[in-house]
């Protein structure tokens, strides 16, 4: 399960506290964190813990396999020479280590491939700063905005990008319309080019040469809501697509997280 709502979804959702906690929505959210088991709620099924256990054993197999590619990566950024590479990436390199602005906040790269920042460093945001290190061609953004399955690579990756990204943002924006919009002012959104006239149309840069646009349109009337996401057509010049994936619906999954947490 990938996030805490897809936990959600199995518990009986009458926020009894026989696991001792308020709701099921805050016992979903321990779950996803760690701090409290599946089986801790006795009223889900056996079958659906086991294959909960199951698939966290695969997850196990996953995060090995995952620190291994990390580790290439950090041994590939060591053979970079940052200084020079400073304008290919859209940074800036002093002291010992390049900056690089990363939802606005500054995220710092040094030659052995150490990433750090002042704020919390995950893994959905540091491999796709050290394949960004390596891959990034320099490209200018060019304003062209596509969605995901225009990209070169995107098509097969369009449909698991609806459901894992597109789609809890917009339940976020449907159920927290105000909370979503301080939520992405927080990370330095811009207004949208004037042509994009949804109701919240901002761009973000997860990365100097790779923005992203979130188009969202409040229901109105019979029409029900939307939420698009759309990326300059120069990302994968930028950007590996399996990176791109990652940092974006990483992002979606921090913001489902803020919302489980405020938004009660």
């Amino acid at each position: 399960m990938k996030n805490a709502m897809e936990i959600f979804k199995v518990l009986p959702r009458n926020n009894c506290r026989d696991c001792r906690v308020p709701t099921c929505l805050a016992f979903a959210a321990a779950v996803f964190k760690g701090e409290k088991n599946l089986e801790e709620c006795p009223h889900v099924d056996k079958t659906v813990i086991e294959a909960f256990s199951h698939c966290n054993s695969d997850a196990q197999v996953l995060d090995s396999e995952e620190e291994r590619e990390f580790t290439q990566l950090k041994e590939k950024v060591a053979q970079v020479d940052l200084a020079s590479s400073a304008e290919r990436l859209g940074g800036k390199f002093f002291g010992d280590a390049l900056t690089l602005k990363v939802l606005g906040k500054d995220f710092r790269v040094d030659s052995k491939g150490n990433v750090t920042s002042e704020c919390h460093v995950h893994r959905w945001v540091t491999t796709p700063i050290l394949d960004y290190v390596i891959s990034c061609a320099g490209k200018p953004i060019s304003g062209n905005w596509v969605p995901l399955r225009e990209l070169k690579n995107g098509a097969p990756w369009a449909g698991l990008f609806g459901q894992r990204c597109e789609k809890p943002l917009k339940q976020i924006a449907d159920a927290h319309p105000d909370m979503f919009e301080f939520m992405v002012q927080i990370f330095s959104a811009k207004p949208a080019p004037s042509a994009f006239n949804s109701d919240i149309a901002v761009v973000l840069h997860p990365l100097p040469r790779v923005p992203i646009l979130i188009c969202y349109w409040k229901p109105d009337g019979v029409l029900e809501s939307s939420l698009n996401l759309f990326f300059d057509d120069t990302a994968e010049d930028n950007l590996t697509i399996d990176s791109i994936y990652r940092i974006v619906t990483g992002l979606a999954v921090m913001f489902e997280k803020i919302a489980i947490t405020h938004g009660q």
